[in-house]
């Protein structure tokens, strides 16, 4: 995989891409640049590529974490905003993290300064700059084929440890675990060569079952774990034996062990490469029974030891919000999902729930025109006879940010997950280098929405957006739109029922399409439920729709909501998260295939949300932070405000006090973020004022 360097002219400086992720980043220089190729090995951290200019300085327009390493790699210091530090003579090299993981090579005197939305490296003549680039990109390296029985699907999850880079403090640092080995039903036990598993005298102990070997997979991932059949569920080591589910759940106390491990090697490995100030170890360190220093140096079993002596009820307060909880059935097809739910230390539940009738809790109001196929009526939130829905509400819906349901039934107030729309992302070849974004529009009464998106999508300079526009498309040019135009997002305003998407000669049934070419969908239509399950099994890689009728009006509000989210690099889960905080029917859509899945990247670091709550003359203000791809839970945020030094783990809520209203003002007329004040987003791109406080 190679990173493609280019310069520019206008403006003047260099751009970075990255084809299979579509991840960009510019560099503005003061004349146009010229790179030259250089080898990948004049650097001492992994890069994909590598060139050199001449330049007296370099910008990022974007608010990267800015880390300084000395010339052998070893981490020195880590900026802040507003932060100005000057460089020495000796070779040093600057390290910026986001979707593009860069490092620059310097040697000679230089002026760092880290702004609130740009970084700036200065020279005092003109000096050759090495830069080089690394794609954050991870791709499974080979699939083991398991037999049905628990005990040969105990031997396939324990090789997942494969993927593990370290089995140090630092294993918590993403790019640092690798995506774990693809997992395929057959009828022999094959580990290939390529997957070799980590050796650790971690041991977990479960009764061989399939809903065991599931609930336990991604504690075993992360400690290195073998898994192995057993009486009373446990994990041992040449230590100790810990045993689990005493008093609650297996699935609980697999939930809590992960992350109570997980939060500690956080702290724990601020002892080693990167030595930043952080919130949570500040606020822990001397409320715990060892020294972090010490720990940080004892060995695999020993540090666990340590870990799990500490009461769980100390940590609880500081562990960071989870990305992803899996309802996985206990069948043997649901080994399968297991690499790609393990990826993201997700949590693996058992499906369970209450099935319910109603798809939405709050009366529809006055009758108006609906995105259903027939004609204006009174708004219905019951699937119909004709619709075939098994709706359930899942019992546990509140431990992460996307609870997705593997399981046959559709769920409410969740996700619908499909291995496909995870296996359609591993296949996917090089992208346009712009975004490609499809709005169709199938019904002029709702012209309102296209308009108002067409002014949203690619309003961000930074991107390159291609928009394109159809209305009243009929059935085969949809079908040829969703086959062959290769577009990176489809938003459909229309009409639709479950047997199809409405055109004006008819209905397009995605399910006869035999695949289909898109990214990412939204089916801003009732009842788009079944031709939205059928996107994602058939190529996209996730996207949302409807389980009910939706009244025009809210859906307008909501689409724009939802384009406005992802236009700034939010991604499907967060997005449809703050959507169905802020508007009226939020709750009558949901995610289907995978919500970590976005079309566009941030400005620079996670994507965050700006909470204000009034306290007379002054705010409360809270930065709330959502993980990314790039940017999983376990990385580090710092809000862009001189005053906070510490960062914080990602995604967190990251309180930043009581500010007075002039400051504040001036804070959030310079960053590009959503603010939400009480149950309102407001869009800061084009704010003069914050006179709405």
């Amino acid at each position: 995989m190679v990173i493609e360097f280019d310069g520019t002219t206008e403006p003047a400086g260099l751009e970075m891409y990255d084809p299979i992720e579509q991840r960009r980043l510019h560099i503005r220089t003061p004349e146009p640049a010229t790179p030259r190729p250089i080898p990948e090995t004049e650097f001492c951290f992994p890069v994909d590529t590598a060139c050199a200019i001449e330049t007296e300085s370099v910008v990022f327009d974007q608010k990267y974490s800015v880390d300084v390493h000395d010339g052998d790699g070893r981490w020195e210091k880590g900026l802040k905003a507003g932060e100005t530090i000057h460089l020495g003579a000796d070779e040093q090299f600057v390290g910026l993290g986001g979707p593009i993981k860069v490092y620059c090579r310097v040697a000679g005197d230089a002026r760092l300064e880290a702004g609130i939305n740009s970084i700036r490296l200065e020279f005092s003549e003109p000096t050759d700059v090495e830069i080089g680039a690394r794609s954050l990109h991870e791709n499974p390296h080979g699939t083991i084929t398991t037999p049905d029985d628990p005990e040969s699907m105990m031997s396939a999850v324990s090789a997942f440890s494969s993927a593990l880079k370290t089995t140090s403090p630092e294993r918590s640092w993403p790019t640092l675990r690798g995506h774990p080995p693809l997992i395929e039903r057959g009828p022999e036990l094959d580990v290939p060569d390529p997957i070799e598993p980590i050796e650790t005298p971690v041991t977990i102990e479960v009764p061989a079952t399939h809903r065991n070997v599931y609930t336990v997979a991604p504690l075993a991932f992360y400690l290195g774990a073998d898994v192995r059949p057993g009486g009373d569920p446990a994990i041992v080591t040449d230590r100790d034996r810990y045993e689990l589910g005493v008093g609650i759940s297996l699935e609980d106390d697999v939930a809590r062990t992960l992350k109570h491990v997980f939060l500690l090697d956080c702290l724990v490995r601020m002892n080693g490469l990167f030595q930043y100030d952080l919130y949570e170890r500040s606020a822990l360190d001397g409320r715990l029974p060892f020294s972090l220093s010490e720990t940080y140096r004892a060995s695999l079993t020993e540090r666990l030891d340590r870990y799990l002596d500490v009461p769980v009820d100390l940590l609880e307060p500081y562990v960071p919000r989870w990305s992803l909880t899996a309802h996985v059935p206990s069948i043997p097809e649901g080994i399968e999902v297991l690499p790609f739910v393990v990826n993201e230390l997700g949590i693996v539940r058992e499906p369970s729930g209450q099935r319910v009738e109603s798809v939405a809790d709050r009366p529809a109001g006055e009758a108006q025109l609906l995105r259903s196929a027939g004609t204006a009526r009174a708004p219905v939130f019951t699937p119909g006879e004709d619709d075939g829905l098994d709706l359930v509400e899942p019992d546990v819906t509140g431990e992460s940010i996307e609870h997705a349901w593997f399981g046959s039934q559709v769920p409410r107030g969740a996700s619908k997950g499909t291995i496909e729309a995870f296996r359609s992302q591993l296949e996917r070849g090089e992208r346009n280098r712009s975004i490609e974004i499809l709005l169709v529009c199938n019904d002029a009464r709702m012209i309102e929405e296209h308009d108002v998106l067409d002014d949203t999508y690619g309003a961000r300079e930074t991107l390159p957006f291609d928009v394109h526009s159809e209305f009243g498309v009929t059935t085969d040019e949809l079908a040829d739109l969703l086959t062959d135009g290769g577009y990176d997002f489809l938003h459909y305003i229309g009409h639709a029922t479950p047997n199809g998407l409405r055109c004006s000669d008819g209905e397009l049934d995605v399910r006869t399409l035999p695949s289909i070419d898109l990214g990412v969908f939204f089916l801003n239509a009732c009842r788009s439920y079944e031709q939205g399950y059928a996107m994602a099994e058939r190529g996209a890689f996730g996207g949302v729709a409807t389980l009910a009728d939706v009244a025009n009006e809210g859906a307008v509000e909501m689409g724009e909501t939802i384009a406005r989210l992802l236009n700034l690099g939010f991604p499907l889960r967060a997005a449809l998260e703050l959507a169905r905080e802020t508007t009226v029917l939020g709750n009558r859509y949901l995610i289907v295939g995978d919500g970590s899945t976005d079309i566009a990247q941030t400005d620079g670091g996670a994507p965050t949300v700006v909470k204000i709550e009034e306290q007379g003359d002054v705010y409360d203000v809270v930065l709330r932070t959502y993980p990314t791809k790039e940017l999983p839970v376990g990385t580090v945020s710092s809000p862009n405000i001189e005053s906070n030094i510490e960062k914080r783990l990602t995604p967190c809520d990251m309180e930043l006090g009581t500010i007075e209203h002039p400051r504040l003002s001036e804070y959030l007329l310079w960053i590009d973020v959503p603010i939400l004040h009480g149950n309102e987003l407001i869009w800061n791109e084009n704010l003069t004022s914050i006179d709405f406080l």
